[in-house]
């Protein structure tokens, strides 16, 4: 069984593209969706860092 993950900014397959200008803006900002289940994280960001959460896979912190 193939595995699919996913852009953690655009939310789409990253076998689609490069995702360059994804990756650039990571740099600077938190991701927005799961890579592993594509579902859009809820996300909290501080003055000290952020948080995203997957209903399904949990929590990352930056």
């Amino acid at each position: 069984m193939e595995t699919t993950t996913y852009c953690d900014r655009c939310g789409t397959p990253d076998a689609d593209g490069p995702h360059d200008a994804c990756r650039a803006a990571r740099a600077m900002e938190p991701p927005r969706y799961c890579p592993a289940c594509r579902r859009r994280m809820i996300v909290q960001v501080t003055p000290l860092g952020w948080t995203a959460r997957c209903s399904e896979h949990g929590e990352t912190r930056g």
